[in-house]
């Protein structure tokens, strides 16, 4: 995976690829980046959570003060 080609910028999208636009989008709406661009940055996000876990928690009881 080549992450020179990837740039986290707030400024952008605030840091994240859009959800749901197509390639063909993302470029029509952000002509600096290229097509690798934006393959890097998919492959980064799948390669980021790929081996994420999810800790479900019993619930625990809510104490109320008064």
């Amino acid at each position: 995976m080549r992450t020179d080609r990837i740039e986290i910028s707030p400024a952008v999208m605030m840091g994240k690829l859009a959800e749901g636009e197509t390639e063909a989008e993302l470029l029509e709406d952000y002509p600096h980046p290229k097509s690798e661009d934006i393959r890097a940055a998919i492959a980064y996000g799948a390669a980021s959570v790929a081996h994420e876990e999810v800790v479900l928690l019993a619930d625990s009881p809510v104490l109320l003060k008064s």
